[in-house]
């Protein structure tokens, strides 16, 4: 049973006729964007909250979507009546990603050019185009300008591509774990685990579903390198230690490890609930995502014509997307004398802190929320 502060939500689809022009050339004639809603617009829609997930997430961000459902939104601890994003006070949205597999348009869909699945063939999308759909969707919801457009990791590029693309429409930007484009290491891991997948004899060049299976090996190793990043040496001590699941370590026979396990766990859990083709694609969207291109890679004047103001956080042990990264978002809105409010959270739980409730952070997170005017 559910407690009285729990949510119980329904996703929705909104269908768009319109033809959507993609960064690098391509377009589709229609799609649809799965989403979910939690609290109430007013009268003036002054108060709607856009949320943009991370890689893996999808839509629903908070609450359950039955009376018995045992697990909650992947933000459940950010967004609900009271948290830090409080539902009685704002209207929140997050949409699954275009190209997504859990709702909206994506590889798994039917082309209606050729009445079979896209596939590999679903065109290459980026981070700006996840704000061109998600304004279309704005649009439709009676929205002109979000109080604030939130997000971690890649969703935290997607508020950045807002203020960017968008700047009369967003009032705050939330900007928590994220980075102004990828590394060279950072790559490398998208890369490794793309080839993972496209190593995976049952990857059939991406027309695996046609063929009625999966590559579910390439998918769960995938997920396995990722997760390990996500995570921090002292969190991953912390967490498991060298602790044994199994078997004797004096003998050399039959050994597992915790750590072990819990990583085979995650990425069979994983591989059983997402598409490889879409891990592909949002994995080089991540890649690809580096607004100051456009500006001779200056990102200071890639922010300059930004009027919304800034909520940047961090945390101390996340390497993957490390604190010196969210310095250099927050050093070039210094640079163009914009508002902003920054913070580095102590904490032993890597990239994945994000998503914990730390105190420090909740509180931290919730006190900029609170200052955000309807």
């Amino acid at each position: 049973m559910t407690r009285d502060t729990d949510l119980i939500v329904q996703a929705q689809t909104r269908h768009f006729d319109t033809m959507l022009s993609l960064q690098f050339g391509s377009q589709l004639n229609g799609f649809d964007l799965a989403f979910e809603t939690y609290g109430s617009l007013n009268q003036a829609a002054s108060n709607a909250i856009l949320i943009c997930h991370a890689l893996s997430a999808n839509h629903h961000a908070a609450g359950y979507h039955t009376s018995e459902s045992s697990k909650p939104g992947w933000w459940d601890i950010c967004i609900g009546p009271g948290k830090v994003i409080d539902t009685n006070k704002f209207f929140v949205v997050c949409s699954n990603n275009l190209g997504g597999c859990h709702g909206s348009t994506g590889p798994i869909s039917i082309n209606p050019d050729t009445n079979r699945r896209f596939g590999a063939d679903f065109p290459v999308v980026t981070v700006k185009d996840w704000v061109s759909a998600q304004k279309l969707l704005a649009e439709s919801l009676g929205i002109s300008c979000w109080a604030a457009v939130v997000g971690g990791s890649l969703g935290g590029m997607q508020a950045m591509q807002w203020a960017i693309d968008y700047p009369e429409q967003a009032r705050h930007a939330c900007v928590i774990a994220s980075a102004p484009k990828l590394s060279a290491q950072n790559i490398a891991f998208n890369e490794i685990a793309r080839q993972a997948i496209l190593s995976d004899p049952d990857y059939l060049g991406g027309a695996y579903a046609e063929a009625d299976v999966a590559p579910t090996r390439g998918l769960r190793l995938a997920r396995m390198l990722g997760h390990v990043t996500y995570q921090s040496d002292d969190g991953m001590r912390e967490k498991f230690g060298r602790e044994l699941k199994s078997g004797d370590l004096s003998e050399g026979q039959n050994v597992e490890f915790q750590v072990e396990s819990y990583l085979r766990y995650q990425g069979t859990s994983f591989s059983k609930s997402f598409d490889a083709n879409t891990y592909i694609l949002m994995t080089r969207a991540l890649d690809y995502f580096d607004p100051a291109h456009a500006f001779e890679n200056d990102l200071a004047a890639t922010l300059a014509d930004t009027q919304c103001s800034f909520f940047v956080a961090a945390f101390t042990t996340d390497w993957r997307f490390s604190p010196q990264r969210s310095k250099e978002i927050v050093d070039a809105l210094v640079s163009a004398k914009k508002n902003v409010v920054s913070t580095l959270i102590e904490t032993p739980f890597g990239h994945d802190a994000f998503l914990l409730p730390i105190e420090r952070y909740l509180e931290t997170f919730g006190a900029y929320m609170q200052t955000i005017e309807i």
